[in-house]
């Protein structure tokens, strides 16, 4: 499932690697330390590129969670195989705190699984309470990786952009519609996002190059996945 831990010598492996070292360098003023990620649309691979970028930096020594704030179709916990009865929803309505919430996954890798599906999700993820959870993670983790809606369904994906250091869109190689890849850039700029860059999914076998684009450059960078 997450080519970084089960294949960590391939060249899908290392454009993660690469992803993450860009990213880094990325903010000479500001450290990012929370970062979004989402995509255009549903089947693009957000969630496999958030779960593979946030275990390529806790290999790299960092400390991190990944948070699944997708509240609609929450997949972390099905590719991770651990439990969903416990997680971000029941902390946000104080149901459960946030230690009791977190899973381990790793020694400097921690799981904040969605928990069950809520009835309001833009309206917890536009929250105070959001934001001082946030906060608290950023406190107690280097990196907090959040794996968020696709942009063109709900607003969930913009409003995550507007809380975090950073936000990288997933696309999908040979399927996404470029119309919809740029309203997607479009609806993150209208809040003001910080885009780090385009992550192009599942790149032909055949192609032994990969690319990355961040910031304003009209370059694209792609991850073999």
């Amino acid at each position: 499932m997450f080519v970084v831990e089960d294949e960590p010598r391939s060249i899908e492996a290392e454009a993660y690697r690469t992803l993450r070292t860009n990213i880094q360098y990325s903010s000479i003023d500001k450290e990012i330390k929370s970062i979004v990620v989402t995509s255009a649309c549903a089947m693009e691979g957000k969630s496999t590129v958030s779960g593979n970028l946030a275990l390529s930096f806790a290999q790299n020594g960092k400390k991190v969670i990944i948070v699944d704030c997708d509240l609609r179709k929450p997949s972390i916990h099905r590719k991770f195989n651990i439990s969903n009865l416990c997680g971000f929803s029941e902390v946000m309505i104080g149901k459960e705190t946030l230690e009791n919430a977190i899973q381990k996954y790793k020694p400097n890798f921690h799981i904040l699984t969605s928990g069950k599906i809520p009835p309001n999700p833009s309206e917890m993820i536009n929250s105070t309470t959001m934001n001082n959870i946030l906060e608290e993670l950023k406190q107690e983790y280097d990196i907090v990786v959040i794996d968020s809606p696709p942009l063109e369904a709900v607003t969930d994906g913009q409003i995550l952009s507007t809380k975090v250091d950073g936000t990288i869109l997933v696309l999908k190689a040979g399927e996404s519609k470029i119309e919809s890849v740029k309203e997607a850039k479009n609806l993150l700029n209208k809040v003001g996002a910080n885009i780090l860059g385009l992550v192009i999914n599942q790149v032909s076998k055949n192609k032994k190059k990969y690319y990355y684009y961040y910031g304003t450059d009209e370059k694209s960078v792609a991850t073999e996945t």
